[in-house]
């Protein structure tokens, strides 16, 4: 069995058409997800990309692997690591990937480390064409040999800058209109007035309409749909789908402008931290094909949905136990295989925890009805230290409850502080690692707060 592993940088689950958004960004992935199997809730257990590609990598949650945030931490030597463990089962094993160059041991266990990005001023702006024109030749190289090849795109990313073809794809309006003033609050993101006289000036004058930016970075989502459907073809036509397990996910997500964080992806909302997993499996091991779960009306394959929660750290045991690989006694995650081999339903996780710490220092606890938030220090929106959200009432977490169910709030701080504690004494920590660490983008703000 080969092994590929789809990440697409900054993807937000509902801005793709098979998790309901009704723009049509992503027909290719739609149409992959067709014959998988879609989890509707996987959350990232950490924002933003450091230490959430090191939970997919390790199947550890960050307060084991210890990278909290961008910078600090390296990655133990001693962790698990999921291309070194493929590598030394006999697969090869690639990356066409940019990570290695952060410095933080994302290189271990890859014969094969292509980086494209180097020709870029700015490593994100690779475009899936670039890595495209890497993994496809690499496919056609070894794909006789049993290999596991990652693939991560960083297209949806900021800045939105996609080909102009697919900049008014999704808006029709003055995107400098002067009566709009839903981008004043961009002011008050630390990266504000850097993005309006970088960034934005490509987009042309006194651009003032958020939508116009959302519908840019629904462009970018089309755009690099193409290069995942270009990517899949050659899978296709090489005759290595029916032996493939391919499996494609998200870090984290984005927030456009909502909760008054503007393009970014820090605040542990569900835009940021509900992140797409569709799992193909190979074709001789397909599961059967039970009724989805809350399926929308279609005319054509729906995918197998499966409502449960699920998480990064449970990435990598799935696959290694799929690969017929032993699963590291240290890896934390729960293999998602007897899911996806339709052998149970039974939930995985009651609840799943999530952190960050690199804007905003925060945890928190996601249940399937409810998240309770909880900040370790303020934040230079004043956000208040304790959030609660019903995710079936109120899925876009406008209404913070926190002092209308205070005894929800208080159940689920306890269960918190109760997991960290848990954690920490397992990995001999004294202090939690969110203020031993401190933030890093967010520190010089902390230091001199407006």
């Amino acid at each position: 069995m080969n092994i590929l592993f789809i990440a697409v940088d900054t993807l937000r689950a509902d801005h793709l058409g098979c998790y309901g958004y009704t723009r049509n960004t992503s027909p290719y992935i739609d149409a992959f997800a067709a014959e998988s199997v879609l989890f509707e809730a996987a959350v990232a257990p950490a924002i933003p990309t450091q230490p959430a590609f090191v939970t997919l990598n390790t199947g550890q949650y960050p307060i084991t692997h210890g990278v909290v945030a961008h910078g600090g931490a390296v990655v133990p030597h001693a962790a698990p690591w999921l291309p070194k463990q493929l590598q030394q089962a006999g697969y090869t094993t690639c990356a066409i990937d940019n990570l290695a160059e952060w410095g933080r041991g994302f290189r271990r266990g890859y014969e094969f480390y292509i980086d494209p990005s180097q020709q870029f001023a700015l490593p994100i702006n690779c475009d899936n064409r670039t890595i495209n024109r890497r993994a496809i030749p690499w496919l056609q190289q070894h794909g006789h040999e049993p290999f596991f090849l990652f693939v991560h795109y960083w297209d949806p990313h900021t800045p939105y800058l996609p080909p102009r073809a697919y900049r008014t794809l999704f808006y029709e309006g003055d995107p400098s209109d002067p009566n709009n003033r839903s981008l004043d609050g961009l002011a008050r993101h630390p990266l504000g007035q850097t993005w309006r006289e970088t960034w934005f000036s490509k987009l042309g004058k006194n651009i003032t309409d958020a939508n116009y930016i959302e519908a840019l970075y629904d462009g970018e989502i089309r755009y690099c749909d193409e290069g995942v459907g270009q990517l899949l073809d050659a899978l296709e036509e090489r005759g290595l789908a029916g032996n493939t397990l391919v499996v494609l996910t998200s870090d984290h997500g984005e927030l456009m402008y909502r909760h008054g964080i503007f393009f970014d992806h820090h605040g542990l909302y569900d835009g940021n931290i509900r992140v797409p997993l569709i799992v193909r499996l190979p074709r001789g091991t397909q599961a059967s094909r039970r009724p989805s779960f809350d399926a929308p009306e279609s005319t054509g394959p729906l995918p197998r949905r499966i409502p449960l929660l699920v998480t990064h750290a449970d990435l990598a045991p799935t696959i290694l136990e799929l690969a017929g690989v032993p699963v590291p006694e240290t890896m934390e995650g729960t293999s998602l295989a007897p899911l996806l081999q339709d052998q149970s339903d039974t939930p995985l996780h009651e609840f799943v925890v999530s952190l960050e710490c690199t804007w905003q220092m925060k945890w928190c606890i996601r249940t399937f009805q409810h998240k309770f938030i909880l900040a370790r220090a303020e934040d230079f929106y004043g956000s208040p230290p304790r959030e609660l959200y019903d995710l079936q009432r109120d899925p876009n977490e406008f209404h913070n409850i926190v002092e209308k169910q205070p005894d929800i709030a208080r159940h689920l701080e306890e269960r918190l502080e109760s997991w960290i504690a848990q954690k920490m004494g397992q990995n001999g920590l004294t202090e939690d690692p969110l203020i031993a660490h401190g933030l890093t983008l967010g520190r010089a703000w902390q230091q001199n707060p407006q």
